[in-house]
């Protein structure tokens, strides 16, 4: 009980001091309780979703996928004839059957030819009204679609683009463009994530989406009363025989929900990796502020100890104290997780992806989890300033306060420090080294791992250096002045150390993250000039293929020497080794392909690669099956006949575009696919003749205005393309890493506010032989940007290693060129100086307003 009112009477007299501490631990867990919020009520959404939509069995064609989706290689979705209705509505237990037909593979634009998709990613369907949606679906406006004329919307799309009845839009499919007028708009009934839908009549549906009439994509089946959906499964199953997929409401809903989860767990464990390293520097912000409390009350400590308190009665109240600071911290933090959760649920509305707060799901297990990780993490993290709490003797009553170093500790802790360090800088080297990435992956993060650890157990050790240099390059200049704020970061080097590691992890990742997105730039540009010898590149951002009727108008387009079709399709491989290699990638392109790409080839010559019944393979697969020119590999096409194709080029596999590339003929894969199954292009490339490329690039883009599914891309837009999508992905794992950023910018303000706190009566003496009040602010703003910039040198060098070290991996892979992004180390280097001048304002302040003789007469 003594331990208990001891820790709560220090715990309240020194709340200012713990305060920032308890503001990283609530951050941390709030980014932790926020994912595991948010997530959940992601799931929970598609749950409701996907049970409300599902009927109680659903009969597709055997080519569709478990979860219903009917994107192909053709464009078109796989379909069942309507004769498969009749026989489901004959099935025991069969109360109801409808058929429908609906597709993801389509674009809709407006009157403006805007595309209507979600900017979310989410998808377009476009579908034939039934009852089913009718369950989901409610039209409060207008009617449903009754001819070939009419289209009917949902609300959020006909909101988001200001819809309206009678206005008219395109659907833009693998069969062609059909036009329609709005005749009414649906609300949703339960929660909708983002995706547009479009309703068409079951006939339209038929003819726009396939082609034909006649042809269903399911067949919704609803049970006859006392029937369950797995004996209904049954009955329809021994009905229609095999061929058809057929599944109950809970195997479609599971479905379509393990779909979800393989993004939603790696958004999930993404995100609860920013949160550990927020947690990591987190910890150092602790370690420091409790090794500052317990230095300044070691004369406090040492009378407890006089008077008869144990080393484990002091150790306990300190770690007591932690306690309480995890518990307030990780209370507070878990109500923010919530509120976190709802933000991210609003701006995922700002970008299309629409999540009502009442799906919001609180698991039992997600304040459990923010509450033990932050207390316990927080127990950690003040177990060896309690430990050396503990071991102040009665005698440090009568010396002043601050408990003197441990020499022999420093140097147990530098030698650690080196052989760590060098332990990982030797598995970056080995890593560096590796003739296969996949062999270099573990040795890379072991080193990462190894040179972070020495890097913070070292700090203190290169803290006296880097600090003496920065001094002597950045504050000299400031005169006596400057010269203190030097002395004050090299005080306690320990202190100094700990503080900057906090910054460096954040930095180092920043860092090691910009080498190897500019790497990544500067290779694929490199290969794109080396290799790609088209001028323009058609193709859709959102994964489309290229229909018919967008090949045909770049075909047209006056001005252009060659157009080049590629796409591709799976197939089921027998090579000479008599291995059977299933759903394999083959490409199929026109012959001028191999002018358009100038890949290299180990043997033959890839022009033969397009000649009839003639395949290329790359090195690596021709290794591995004994492949050699003239090989013969059996080809079973999906849809189509089997080919025996002769391999008459063997390309490098040291490339980056097209890596892993089997080459063929679209002519010799028309003879083994039917018309219906051959698949549309993926992209297509376009050459201008000789000196047209401005007029042509114009003209181009001019043939697609009907399409704006499309973009057309030269090589310098596509260049920028890659640049700004590897740039929009490191700027959102930046935005991560802010928070680790933040926590260790509230570790040198802590440790800013309680050094000075610390030096009171030193300050008092200060200004009470002349400091001003704005050379002693200047002087702790100093002192602080000397740490700060001294958490970026190591963050910094350490990163640039890391990634220098990746880019050695990423070369094996064809991405041979170190591009180190000078432009956004030097950013942020002096983006730390202004954090560290900032991280001071508010210490310097208070120092500021000290009252001389009290601070003089301060113990």
């Amino acid at each position: 009980m003594t331990v208990l009112k001891t820790s709560l009477r220090n715990f309240f007299a020194h709340k200012g001091r713990m305060a920032l501490s308890a503001i990283a631990v609530l951050l941390s867990v709030a980014f932790v309780c926020g994912t595991l919020v948010f997530t959940d009520t992601m799931n929970t959404t598609f749950d409701k979703l996907f049970q409300a939509t599902s009927s109680d069995v659903t009969v597709s064609a055997k080519g569709a996928s478990d979860s219903g989706e009917t994107t192909s290689d053709n464009g078109r979705p796989p379909v069942m004839p309507a004769s498969v209705l009749s026989k489901v509505r004959a099935a025991q237990g069969v109360k109801s059957a409808e058929g429908t037909v609906f597709s993801t593979s389509v674009t809709v634009v407006d009157a403006e030819k805007d595309s209507l998709s979600p900017s979310s990613g989410a998808p377009t369907i476009v579908g034939s009204w039934n009852g089913n949606d009718a369950r989901t679906m409610k039209i409060t406006s207008g009617t449903a679609p009754k001819g070939p004329g009419q289209v009917m919307v949902d609300r959020d799309t006909a909101d988001k683009h200001h819809l309206k009845l009678g206005d008219e839009l395109a659907v833009i499919s693998a069969v062609g463009t059909h036009d329609a007028r709005i005749s009414g708009i649906a609300d949703f009934q339960v929660t909708n994530p983002g995706a547009a839908i479009f309703y068409l009549d079951t006939r339209t549906a038929q003819q726009t989406l396939v082609g034909r009439t006649g042809v269903f994509t399911n067949v919704n089946v609803t049970a006859a009363s006392g029937v369950s959906d797995p004996q209904l499964k049954k009955n329809v199953l021994a009905g229609l025989g095999t061929g058809y997929k057929v599944q109950t409401a809970k195997e479609t809903a599971d479905a379509n929900q393990k779909d979800v989860e393989g993004f939603m767990n790696v958004m999930k464990y993404a995100m609860l990796g920013f949160a550990g390293i927020a947690f990591l520097v987190g910890i150092f912000l602790i370690i420091n502020t409790f090794s500052m409390l317990v230095a300044q009350r070691t004369r406090e400590i040492g009378l407890m100890r006089a008077i008869g308190s144990s080393r484990k009665q002091v150790n306990r109240s300190v770690l007591a104290e932690a306690l309480l600071l995890g518990l307030a911290g990780s209370v507070l933090g878990v109500g923010a997780g919530v509120g976190l959760a709802v933000g991210l649920m609003k701006l995922m509305g700002s970008m299309g992806m629409h999540l009502s707060t009442s799906d919001l799901t609180v698991a039992w297990t997600t304040p459990v989890v923010g509450l033990v990780l932050g207390v316990v993490v927080t127990v950690l993290a003040a177990y060896l300033p309690a430990r050396r709490a503990g071991k102040v003797s009665p005698m440090a009553a009568l010396r002043d306060a601050g408990a003197p170093a441990d020499a022999k500790a420093g140097r147990v802790r530098a030698l650690v420090g080196v052989l760590l360090t060098g332990a990982g800088g030797y598995c970056l080297y080995l890593a560096a080294g590796v003739s296969k990435a996949a062999d270099g992956s573990l040795w890379l993060g072991l080193g990462i791992v190894l040179s972070l650890i020495g890097f913070v157990v070292i700090g203190p050790l290169l803290a006296g250096g880097v600090v003496r240099v920065l001094g002597a390059v950045l504050l000299r200049m400031f005169g006596p002045v400057g010269r203190m704020a030097e002395r004050n970061a090299l005080r306690n080097p320990r202190r100094t150390g700990a503080t900057g590691a906090a910054l460096m992890i954040g930095l180092a990742l920043v860092a090691c993250l910009s080498v190897v997105g500019s790497s990544m730039v500067a290779s694929a540009t490199d290969q794109l000039d080396k290799t790609v010898g088209t001028d323009f590149i058609i193709q859709s951002d959102s994964g489309q293929l290229v229909t018919p009727q967008a090949v045909k108008a770049v075909k047209d387009t006056p001005g252009l020497a060659r157009v080049t079709e590629y796409r591709s399709m799976k197939a089921d491989y027998t090579t000479p080794d008599g291995k059977l290699l299933k759903d394999t990638d083959i490409t199929a392109a026109d012959p001028t392909y191999a002018t358009d790409l100038r890949t290299k080839t180990v043997a033959g010559n890839l022009k033969d690669a397009y000649r009839p019944d003639s395949m290329s393979v790359h090195e690596k697969f021709a290794k591995a099956h004994g492949i050699h020119l003239g090989s013969t590999i059996k080809v079973a096409f999906r849809g189509g006949r089997t080919a025996n194709l002769t391999v008459r080029a063997i390309t490098s596999s040291d490339v980056v575009i097209d890596q892993g590339a089997k080459y063929m003929s679209i002519a010799t894969l028309a003879k083994y696919v039917p018309a219906d199954r051959m698949p549309l292009d993926q992209l297509v490339f376009a050459t201008a003749d000789k000196g047209q490329q401005d007029t042509a690039y114009k003209a181009l883009k001019s043939a697609l205005h009907d399409y704006p599914q499309y973009k057309v891309r030269d090589q310098t837009d596509y260049k920028q393309a890659l640049k700004d999508q590897i740039g929009q992905l490191l700027n959102m794992i930046y935005g991560l890493l802010a928070l680790a950023i933040i926590v260790a910018i509230l570790g040198v303000v802590n440790t800013l506010a309680l050094s000075v706190v610390e030096r009171t009566r030193e300050i008092g003496l200060m200004r009470a032989i002349g400091l001003s009040r704005r050379q002693l602010r200047r002087m702790i703003r100093m002192e602080s940007v000397v740490i700060a910039l001294f958490g970026a040198l190591l963050g910094l060098g350490l990163g640039m290693g890391w990634g220098a070290t990746a880019q050695k991996l990423l070369a094996l892979e064809g991405l041979k060129v170190l591009d180190i992004p000078w432009p956004t180390i030097i950013a942020v280097f002096l983006g730390s100086a202004f954090v560290g001048l900032f991280a001071a304002l508010i210490p310097a302040f208070r120092a500021g307003r000290m009252n001389v003789l009290n601070a003089i007469a301060t113990e």
